[in-house]
């Protein structure tokens, strides 16, 4: 909505660059929340008809003002912005403070409300009803760049809170032309919109990585995971999270290095040409027997011990690995009939 009157020295045109997106009825409020701030007398200089700005809370609106000097000599201007609405709401950008004869000068008046206006613990005590609605003047004060005695013209414009429901779009176009429909939803919004996002964003809720805390013992209990008191939190999830994948590997030389990569954090391939920092060997076979067995790194003189294997672990000194971990990890994942021998080396990290 825009307003302008030409009987004036300067022509001042408001508009609102949101148009709203329905008719919008005025909300009554108490008498002293109008009697807040006062606004300036009505004067002959003063444009009767009001421009109206709908603002939604937490998004920015903007309110153009177009001056024009309809007289033949230069004019210093002075802008003001009044209102009984919080001062931080408003601010106004501008370039320059002096209008050509014949010339135009645009101001834009940035308005932007908290986003929790309706939620906020600031707002209004108990049994008084929250503002929305609020007037304001744009008031300009102009000379002469000769002199002469300051001339005031103020525009009036309203200022509307009003909540934005997402329910709307859901309702045939009549219902937007009055904005108490919106108000309305708006209720019902507050209501299930968080449960509606809870579902559109279950998978989250589902996800190890992602899950709150307290869902954390419900998805290992799901998988079959057993917690470890011992382990941080994020590594329980990331346990949780590759406990499928080690099921697939369980019994193998493959899953119990991982299982072991998974709770001490070592690397679970070696890095370039260095020993990796978990090696299991397997030692057993029949031994030596002639005809078979050629004399090798790999070769073993005896019988030897079957289904027995050495897992060897190489960590920095600064992160030591806990041995009973290990060895309760290594017990879970190999098979029941295998023996084993644990050796963790602890490596300097110093150059």
């Amino acid at each position: 909505m825009t307003q302008t009157r030409d009987t004036f020295p300067i022509r001042m045109q408001l508009t609102a660059m949101k148009l709203p997106e329905g008719r919008h009825q005025a909300i009554a409020a108490s008498h002293d929340q109008r009697s807040q701030i006062t606004l300036a007398a009505p004067t002959e200089e003063t444009t009767p008809q009001a421009c109206t700005l709908v603002i939604y809370p937490g998004e920015p609106s903007e309110l153009l003002v177009r001056l024009e000097n309809l007289t033949a000599d230069p004019l210093r201007v002075a802008l003001d912005v009044l209102g009984n609405f919080p001062a931080h709401w408003c601010q106004v950008g501008g370039e320059g403070n002096e209008i050509p004869p014949a010339g135009r000068m645009e101001v834009v008046l940035y308005f932007q409300v908290e986003a929790d206006f309706f939620e906020s613990p600031l707002g209004p005590p108990a049994g008084t009803p929250l503002q929305l609605d609020y007037a304001g003047q744009f008031v300009a004060t102009y000379t002469t760049t000769t002199g002469g005695q300051p001339t005031q013209q103020a525009a009036e414009f309203q200022v509307l809170v009003r909540p934005r429901s997402l329910y709307l779009d859901f309702l045939p176009d009549v219902y937007r032309e009055v904005d108490f429909v919106g108000r309305f939803l708006k209720i019902f919004e507050q209501a299930f919109e968080p449960d509606v996002q809870i579902l559109n964003s279950l998978w989250a809720y589902l996800h190890p990585r992602t899950a709150p805390d307290a869902l954390i013992p419900f998805l290992a209990y799901w998988v079959g995971w057993p917690l470890t008191p011992q382990l941080s939190l994020a590594t329980q999830r990331r346990l949780i999270a590759g406990a499928l994948q080690l099921y697939r590997w369980r019994g193998t030389r493959r899953g119990l290095k991982y299982a072991i990569h998974l709770f001490t954090d070592l690397p679970f391939e070696g890095n370039g040409g260095e020993d990796p920092a978990i090696q299991i060997t397997e030692i057993g076979g029949r031994g030596f027997v002639l005809g078979e067995t050629r004399l090798g790194r790999g070769a073993t003189m005896g019988g030897g011990q079957p289904y027995h294997f050495v897992v060897e672990l190489r960590s920095p000194s600064a992160n030591p690995i806990d041995p009973d971990l290990v060895r309760k990890v290594i017990e879970q994942e190999k098979p029941a009939f295998c023996s084993y021998e644990l050796y963790i080396i602890s490596e300097d990290t110093e150059a």
